[in-house]
């Protein structure tokens, strides 16, 4: 699953990877959590024949998906995530994935290895050669009983790769920058059209570094939380003793929410 990333580029240089005219400007995060706001990149309004406008927009929307059908948000669970091998059929993901495709610019993602019943190892995962990395995303927009609307949003999973197996079963969908066109082209793409790019990132695209536990709470989100963590010799024993390959979870949407909060 993808339950916690960051995202310390400056505005800048998002806006230039993503090919956008302007964004709202941001401080560097670094332990983004679900229900905070999030950036996603959409496809925007066709620009005129010779103009050099992006016809992508980015907005800002709470991470945790909910469908439009839902009546009461206490009783739904929260969606920060979606599996990319049925979004395209899943109640809560099929519309937005026909309609609503979007880019989640990163840079990088926290997962944890459990190690018996001891307290999961956090990992900050990487692109390997730095910069920026845009997730795949799903934004829909749930209107409120009251009848205000909340932009709302998930990100995209795939099963890890060779890199990231021995910590979990699951990673985020990269989209890489060749393909954002596509991928946003809800107009003439088609989910089954765009299908091929839901598939692991290739092998040696991240590195995985251990961190300490400070990531574990919200509270803390300062760059020290993305800091290298040795182990004690004892910490290597106990861990080696006891770790097991990343046990996979059954299938369906709620596979990849909240299991970690």
């Amino acid at each position: 699953m993808c339950g916690r990333f960051a995202l310390t580029a400056t505005p800048d240089q998002v806006t230039t990877f993503l090919g956008l005219d302007d964004i709202e400007p941001f401080p560097a995060r670094y332990n983004i959590a679900p229900t905070q706001p999030i950036t996603m990149v959409l496809s925007g309004a066709p620009q005129a024949p010779g103009s050099n406008r992006s016809d992508r927009s980015s907005m800002l929307v709470r991470w945790g998906l909910i469908p439009t059908w839902v009546k009461d948000t206490r009783q739904f669970p929260l969606l920060i995530n979606a599996r990319s091998e049925s979004a395209a059929e899943k109640a809560s993901f099929r519309t937005a994935m026909r309609h609503r495709r979007a880019l989640v610019p990163a840079s990088g993602f926290y997962e944890w290895r459990q190690a018996g019943s001891r307290k999961g190892q956090a990992y900050w995962v990487r692109p390997k050669n730095g910069g920026i990395v845009a997730f795949a995303g799903l934004m829909e927009t749930y209107a409120e009983p009251g009848g205000s609307e909340m932009d709302t949003g998930a990100i995209m999973t795939t099963s890890a790769n060779a890199d990231i197996a021995h910590i979990h079963d699951r990673m985020p969908v990269v989209i890489h920058r060749e393909d954002f066109s596509r991928w946003l082209d809800c107009r003439r793409q088609e989910p089954r059209a765009v299908a091929d790019l839901l598939r692991p990132v290739e092998e040696g695209f991240f590195e995985a570094i251990p961190v300490s536990d400070l990531v574990n709470k919200v509270a803390n989100s300062g760059p020290e939380i993305q800091e290298r963590f040795v182990a004690s010799p004892d910490d290597l024993a106990v861990e080696q003793a006891s770790a097991k390959p990343a046990r996979k979870k059954p299938g369906g949407d709620d596979a990849d929410q909240m299991s970690l909060f």
